[in-house]
Order: structure tokens, then C-alpha cells, then sequence
């Protein structure tokens, strides 16, 4: 029998990857994001397994409530849940939109802890269960001009590395997937296109993020941190003074 893995924000980029590759190891899916002709799309392209596609916010009011309804009635038991869903903004924080920054915070945060507790718990009851959180790079140094997203990144990070230790020994594996920058409508979205970090790096793309991000969660890595760069980056910013490390953050974010 099919296991079912559920991916939140799977209407493109990484998480539409990771649902093309999902499916490609033979799990059915549950698709979850706003864009119901994208996952639709999706869908046509996947007929190999069966996809659920579930259309919604996740930050509206009892959208959570909603999903969770949802997987009860069709009797679908989510063995893989990827936390993909999430975006970020490119401002200074007095300047930015308050409503767009808790909107922020609510998907990158809340949204992934309160699917981490439902669905986690239910793995939990039957000792099996992987989940994956998309964190980022971001979420090992500040980021002026991205003051709250890298600080939802950090959060990400920290939340499931305590969890990873918790459950342990109870059967259920957690991953924080740690990508630098990626080709994906990220940078659209953030008003980032003419940054330094995107004009001066060649990107990778999506669908090597997604295969890193999944091999390294069946491994049981804790932390998948892609890239070496992006590695020895983290590695350095160890031994650097908080001062400069963002500072030198701030000139790679630059416009």
C-alpha cells in the first residue's frame, strides 16, 4: 500500500519539486497552497500516483482546522509532511508593511508549528513518520532588510532541531533543509531580483534542492545545510564577530 506525504506550498519552486519527486518514489500526495490552477497543473503532470490537491490559504482563520478536517474525511494517514510554505520581504522593518510581516510570520512560524504538532502527534501514536521543515541559510546569521524573515528562518531551525531530539527514539525523523539562494519565484516575490546575492551567484536550481533536502530527511540528517559554500559559510560565521557577520550580510542583500 501507497504511503501519503503532504506538501504545503507545493504549487511551484521547491515544493513542486519536492512533489514531483515524491512521486517519483511512489508515494501518493497531498498538494496544499493557494494557486488552484498551478496545482492542478501539477496534478496532470503526476498520474502515476494519486494526488489530493487541497486549495487554501493557510493563514486564514481555521485554515489549519480546515486541512486537518479534511485529512480525517478522505482517511488519509500523512507519513512524509513538508512544511514548504513560506515567503519572505525586502525592506527596512519601519518601512516595511506590518500586515505583509505578521502574514510572514504566521506562515513561516505558526503555520508550520501547529501542522508539526497535529500531524506530528499522529505519527507519534504510530511511531513512523518523517517531516521536513524548509529553513534556510538565513536562519544562522541576522538579516538587515530582512530583519523578520531570516529571524522565522532562525526559529525554523531551532524549532526542529529540539523536536529531532525529543522524538529521537519514538520513530519519527526531522529534517531542517537549509538552502542558500535558489532558482524559484522567492526572489520575485521579496522585491530581491537586483540584490548581490542574486546577480552575482550562479543559482541551483529547485529540483536539486528538493532531491538534497529529501535524501538528507530519509538519512535522519538533522540539519541539511545544501551547498559547500553554503556550508563553509555557516562554518565561518561561527568564529565571526555578530557585528561583522551582518554586516557582511547586509552588503550581500544589497541592492
Amino acid at each position: 500500500m501507497r504511503k501519503t506525504a503532504l506538501i504545503t506550498g507545493a504549487s511551484s519552486g521547491i515544493g513542486k519539486e519536492f512533489a514531483k519527486q515524491l512521486a517519483e518514489q511512489d508515494y501518493n500526495l497531498v498538494i496544499v497552497a493557494r494557486r488552484e490552477n498551478l496545482l492542478k497543473a501539477l496534478a496532470r503532470e503526476l498520474t502515476k500516483v494519486k494526488i489530493n490537491i487541497f486549495t487554501i490559504d493557510l493563514t486564514a482563520d481555521n485554515a489549519i482546522d480546515d486541512l486537518l478536517k479534511y485529512l480525517a474525511e478522505e482517511q488519509i494517514q500523512v507519513e512524509v509532511l513538508i512544511n514548504n510554505a513560506g515567503f519572505g520581504d525586502y525592506n527596512r522593518f519601519d518601512q516595511a508593511d506590518i500586515s505583509k510581516l505578521q502574514n510572514m510570520i504566521d506562515l513561516n512560524i505558526k503555520v508550520l508549528t501547529d501542522l508539526t504538532y497535529y500531524i506530528g502527534r499522529q505519527m507519534l501514536r504510530r511511531q513512523s513518520g518523517y517531516i521536513l521543515n524548509v529553513a534556510s541559510t538565513a536562519a544562522f546569521q541576522p538579516g538587515p532588510m530582512m530583519s523578520v524573515y531570516f529571524a522565522t528562518k532562525h526559529y525554523v531551525l531551532a524549532f526542529t532541531e529540539a523536536l529531532a531530539y525529543e522524538w529521537k527514539d519514538e520513530g519519527v525523523l526531522l529534517s531542517a533543509l537549509c538552502p542558500g539562494a535558489t532558482q524559484s519565484e522567492f526572489f520575485d516575490h521579496a522585491d530581491m531580483t537586483d540584490s548581490n546575492l542574486v546577480k552575482k551567484i550562479k543559482l541551483p536550481s529547485s529540483e536539486e534542492v528538493a532531491r538534497f533536502g529529501l535524501k538528507h530527511l530519509f538519512k535522519g540528517k538533522t540539519v541539511a545545510i545544501h551547498g559547500f559554500l553554503n556550508k563553509f559559510l555557516v562554518f565561518i560565521g561561527r568564529f565571526t564577530p555578530r557585528n561583522w557577520l551582518t554586516a557582511i550580510t547586509a552588503k550581500a542583500l544589497q541592492k
